[in-house]
């Protein structure tokens, strides 16, 4: 019989954004980036706002972090990469 060996997985919960202030996004986005930079990638959830994707983007060109902006049929969101 086999041993069987179980991994801890932790999982990051996504950060969404959704009625938060434009003003508090930058703080936001930087404390939870920084925060679980080891467990990249992380999901940043925006909506469709095109001010919120811009705030997101300018926090994580800051720290210096790459990051892909959702898919075909999804846009509301950022995968951050490292």
């Amino acid at each position: 019989m086999t041993k069987r060996v179980f991994k801890k997985v932790f999982f990051i919960k996504p950060l969404d954004l959704h009625g938060v202030k434009h003003a508090d996004v930058h703080k936001i986005v930087e404390d939870y980036v920084l925060e679980n930079q080891t467990g990249c990638p992380l999901k940043i959830i925006t909506g469709n706002s095109d001010k919120m994707k811009g705030l997101v983007k300018s926090a994580l060109h800051l720290h210096g972090f790459n990051y892909h902006e959702g898919d075909y049929y999804n846009r509301g969101y950022i995968d951050v990469l490292n």
